[in-house]
């Protein structure tokens, strides 16, 4: 049976980018992925291999390079493109935003000269709810205003939309932003799931791997915002579920049924859940007690965001399946088995 594309995927190896590997193979595309590895590993590949029976074409190539995305285009032609390959730490865009700007924009840019030069215009972008800022109205829909995001990080994401829409507007190319909330969990296999390279930033490996000994405790950055319980308060989805979107954004685009030539939708589950809210939540599934200390509010998080999903549900005819419950037992499930068969 022929593929019905094929697709680059930027960033295929990392946490989202791996999962959204999985669920297109299975969904019978052809996946090229490339990926410069500063914060995931190459046994990503083996493990979607072992998942789906099917094994991407891998590229170990930066992005900021232009002459490296140039020798991919040429091998390869490329019906449509998924660009997650960013950097994405809140704290760490503080301390360094321009490393950020440098690797965020420029690897955009470069990626988009080689879709014009090699007439590939079909473009899903990895997006952020950060764009919206601290929202002055709850949950946020795709028309609530954006805002300047409190970090560096969501500025990239900002100027990548600005950059993507006008681009859009001046060619062939026709983009889907997906701004999606917080991802976590792991694919139910237990065989991907998150794994920084470096520190993780993200709540959910910090808590398993406390939970797995791996920290002698974590710190809650703050519980004195305008919250019921004073910590922050964020959307949290499955990883796969967000994976999921990002077929039916390709399905969408590649199908003609797009009513624009950017659309952007919200990718969440329409909940807010505190940081304490997790944390009991864990340890009512795990039976294992957690120990954290609280901290000071860490530079460019925000109180409170959680999504309004009905135009995602409705124009790409999708919606989130996992569970809070499901969140946590497969991101445990994957931190138990990277205890035994580490990466």
């Amino acid at each position: 049976m022929k593929s019905k594309a094929v697709i680059l995927v930027t960033g295929g190896t990392g946490y989202i980018g791996s999962h959204t590997v999985i669920e297109l193979l299975q969904s019978d595309f052809e996946v090229v992925i490339v990926d410069n590895l500063s914060n995931s590993f190459a046994e990503s590949v083996d493990r979607i291999n072992m998942i789906t029976d099917k094994k991407p074409v891998f590229y170990k190539a930066d992005l900021c390079d232009s002459s490296q995305v140039s020798q991919i285009f040429d091998k390869h032609q490329f019906d449509a493109v998924i660009h997650f390959a960013a950097l994405k730490a809140v704290g760490e865009s503080v301390e360094k935003p321009l490393f950020y700007y440098r690797n965020n924009l420029i690897s955009l840019l470069n990626l988009l000269q080689a879709c014009k030069m090699y007439k590939v215009n079909q473009l899903v972008f990895s997006s952020s709810c950060t764009v919206y800022g601290q929202p002055d109205c709850l949950p946020v829909t795709e028309d609530t205003p954006v805002s300047q995001p409190h970090s560096p990080y969501g500025n990239t994401k900002k100027i990548s939309e600005e950059i993507l829409f006008d681009c859009s507007h001046s060619s062939d190319l026709k983009v889907i932003a997906l701004r999606y909330f917080n991802p976590c969990g792991a694919h139910p296999s237990g065989l991907i799931g998150e794994f920084p390279a470096e520190k993780p930033n993200n709540l959910m490996p910090v808590i398993t791997q406390a939970a797995a000994g791996l920290l002698k405790f974590f710190e809650v950055y703050g519980d004195d915002y305008d919250t019921p319980d004073g910590s922050c308060i964020r959307d949290y989805i499955h990883v796969t579920d967000l994976a999921r979107a990002h077929v039916k954004a390709i399905d969408r685009l590649t199908t003609g049924d797009s009513k624009s030539k950017f659309e952007i939708f919200n990718v969440g589950i329409g909940q807010g859940i505190s940081v304490f809210q997790m944390i009991q939540t864990f340890e009512r599934l795990t039976g294992i007690r957690l120990n954290y200390k609280i901290s000071t509010r860490r530079s460019g998080d925000i109180a409170r965001i959680w999504a309004d999903t009905s135009k995602a549900e409705k124009e790409l005819g999708w919606k989130a399946k996992f569970t809070l419950d499901d969140m946590i037992n497969t991101a445990w499930k994957w931190q138990q088995n990277l205890i035994s068969k580490p990466v």
